[in-house]
């Protein structure tokens, strides 16, 4: 990515390739306005060159006109063009002082003491002092230090050269005070260029680093999600090897290509197991999954949080709506359709979400009502949690944040979807959909609420464009504008749940 190029370039001491940046480029009037302002400046600085040039040069109105309108272009060309600016700057300064040189020689005066009167100002006058201070100030401003100190290091040896090798008679030395305001201009344009690019890598640092915490934090909940479901597949390699192992004890004189077949899916299911326990090894911390989890069921033998814990199904789901209730929730379970077999995924996926739903209702929703629709569709499974407005200031929450983004990945990892959005009361709304059989539908689901319609469990509640967890006193909660009753939009979370 761009940003991680930039950041990896600077770490490495390169530069970055270097363009020419716009003033303002989100406000062309403003730009506009700074292209006119800075053009009058030029016009003053050089009609007023022009006439210092004339009077205290002795030049022609031609060479004068050349000479100041030259310094007036150079100072409008630094505003895109720094250095280029510069070097016309320079030039037409060095140009100037050369061919003034003669106005530099003492006029034959009856005065016993003509050096006692001052010259004109040389090589530099103010206009180009001006001028040269402006444009090594952009310049300084717009490209690496090294270059800015080395047109700065021309400046001064370009001075020296006129003043100090070429020299003229009689004049006023300007040599040493153009080049120290030259200095302090370069010194100025640096500090702001380190100030400005350390803020920028400072910005793109923190932009990196968050999407890294997203990238990881999303390889977090898969690697959670592999977990569990580490426990149906080795279910079912189990039962594949007992049914191998007792198959031939079913039938009457096998012959022993049968028992030898049998024997090697056995063989192989067996390795399989081992194999996915050497995965789970890789996968499972050494901590319990869900050590502070109030709906663990670790009151139940044997249904605890513990790494052999057979996972949950719905059949759970009332213990975990009592166990909700013990904590301090109006919880009201409806399970709708007629129930069908699912897939022990859909099954494990489905209790997980509605119990992160209820997590966060208790986290952010404190006192509020929660009600849980359970509906068998013909082609799927639908769940609908939803909470109303919180009693209460909810206290803040140390979790880590992701919810909203395990149940995302848990649905769209079964071909199903989820939407997560605030009501018109100031609740939350949690719908999902998952097929019943783990595979997307040819043709995609209908809709989050499918055959109820907007008026489900939650009847008027409809979700209106939320994308933070239940509860309207939930931190960074956006205002939701009002939407259609009818659908649900789908919300994307790409950093998972955004309250802390």
């Amino acid at each position: 990515m761009p940003r991680v190029d930039r950041v990896n370039a600077a770490a490495d001491g390169a530069e970055p390739p270097n363009s020419a940046p716009i003033l303002f480029p989100r406000h062309r009037w403003l730009r506009h306005i700074t292209y006119a302002l800075v053009s009058l400046a030029a016009l003053g600085l050089s009609l007023s060159g022009m006439d210092e040039m004339m009077s205290e040069y002795e030049l022609g109105v031609f060479q004068a006109l050349l000479a100041s309108f030259a310094q007036g272009v150079a100072l409008v060309l630094a505003l895109r063009r720094p250095v280029p600016a510069w070097a016309l700057s320079l030039t037409a300064t060095a140009f100037t002082a050369l061919t003034a040189r003669a106005a530099m020689d003492p006029l034959p005066t009856v005065d016993s003491l003509p050096a006692m009167t001052p010259g004109p100002d040389w090589p530099w006058s103010t206009t180009e002092v001006i001028v040269q201070a402006a444009v090594l100030l952009l310049v300084a401003l717009r490209v690496p230090t090294r270059k800015a100190l080395a047109a700065l290091a021309a400046t001064a040896l370009t001075t020296f050269v006129v003043q100090g090798l070429v020299g003229a008679q009689h004049y006023s030395s300007t040599g040493m005070v153009a080049v120290a305001v030259c200095a302090v201009a370069v010194l100025i344009g640096t500090a702001l260029r380190g100030r400005s690019e350390a803020r920028t890598q400072l910005v793109e640092q923190v932009t990196i680093t968050a999407e890294e915490r997203n990238r990881r934090t999303l390889l977090e909940e898969r690697s959670r999600i592999a977990r569990e479901l580490h426990d149906v597949v080795a279910h079912h390699m189990s039962v594949i090897s007992i049914q191998a192992q007792v198959a031939p004890l079913l039938v009457e004189n096998p012959s022993e290509e049968l028992k030898e077949n049998l024997d090697g899916i056995r063989q192989n299911a067996l390795e399989a197991l081992a194999e996915l326990r050497r995965v789970l090894g890789v996968l499972r911390s050494e901590n319990p999954e869900y050590p502070d989890d109030p709906y663990a069921l670790a009151a139940a033998p044997g249904t605890g949080a513990a790494p052999d814990a057979p996972q949950p199904t719905l059949d759970r789901l009332d213990a975990l709506i009592e166990n909700t209730r013990a904590a301090g929730l109006d919880v009201r379970g409806d399970v709708r359709g007629e129930v069908r077999p699912l897939a022990p995924g859909v099954e494990l996926s489905a209790y997980r979400i509605v119990q992160e739903a209820l997590s966060n209702a208790l986290r952010h929703a404190p006192g509020s009502t929660v009600a849980v629709e359970v509906a068998h569709d013909p082609d799927g499974l639908r769940l609908i949690v939803t909470n109303s407005r919180p009693q209460q200031a909810a206290p803040p929450s140390p979790g880590a944040g992701h919810g909203l983004l395990g149940m995302r990945e848990r649905a769209a990892m079964l071909g199903g979807h989820l939407t997560a959005t605030r009501t018109f009361q100031g609740g939350f709304a949690v719908v999902a959909f998952l097929p019943r059989d783990g595979v997307a539908l040819p043709d995609g689901p209908h809709g989050p609420h499918g055959p109820h319609g907007p008026h489900g469990p939650h009847g008027p509640d409809s979700p209106d464009g939320s994308d933070s967890p239940a509860g309207s006193d939930a931190p960074d909660r956006p205002a939701a504008p009002a939407t259609s009753a009818s659908a649900a939009p789908e919300i994307i979370f790409p950093t998972g749940d955004d309250t802390p």
